[in-house]
């Protein structure tokens, strides 16, 4: 998965934090919810404008992260 085509760190959104690209809704936010037990459908009907992909991608930056993995290719 291109993290790039779905996250997105900007200065100017939300302090830099990652988003999903083309909203504010912080990784965190997707994550803190999968968290407490909430499914993609509840997370999907309360946040229309993201996608199943959003969510893939929201777990996939936090592997990446939890890794340590080059996330240069996230800021391209």
């Amino acid at each position: 998965m291109e993290l790039k085509k779905r996250i997105e760190l900007d200065p100017r959104v939300c302090n830099g934090k990652p988003v999903i690209k083309g909203t504010r809704i912080p990784i965190t936010v997707i994550l803190e919810q999968l968290a407490e037990g909430k499914t993609w459908d509840s997370i999907l009907s309360g946040y229309p404008e993201l996608t199943r992909e959003d969510i893939h991608a929201a777990l996939h930056y936090a592997r990446a992260s939890i890794d340590h993995t080059d996330l240069k290719a996230v800021n391209a």
